[in-house]
């Protein structure tokens, strides 16, 4: 059963080009937001926590600080709205999920740069 379901989202569900990211990055998602008629292009530039899944199913979790509020949101990789990502900086952390991430505030939650 689940060699169909990986047959099916190989073949009939449309891959997005996306850039190599993972977790620790700092990235800057562009994507169509549809309010009545109008569409409107927005941004939202955080750290990568974790990406999950694999294929067509995979997404990827985005934490960013809105003051003194982290605020996080979730993307599916294919999310037809998404139009472009940018990779802002190289992140060196040495988890695949960095959930101890949302504990940290001030210095303590910077990530060092990576030497890429």
């Amino acid at each position: 059963m689940e060699s169909l379901i990986k047959y099916v989202q190989d073949e009939f569900v449309s891959k997005k080009e996306t850039p190599e990211f993972s977790a620790g990055d700092t990235i800057t998602v562009y994507y169509e937001i549809t309010e009545g008629q109008k569409t409107r292009t927005q941004f939202f530039r955080g750290v990568v926590i974790q990406k999950r899944g694999t294929g067509a199913s995979q997404t990827f979790t985005i934490r960013k600080m809105s003051g003194t509020v982290g605020v996080e949101r979730i993307f599916p990789i294919n999310l037809p709205a998404i139009q472009k990502i940018e990779i802002n900086k190289r992140g060196k952390v040495r988890r695949a999920r960095i959930y101890y991430f949302r504990g940290l505030t001030g210095k303590k939650a910077r990530i060092k740069e990576a030497k890429r």
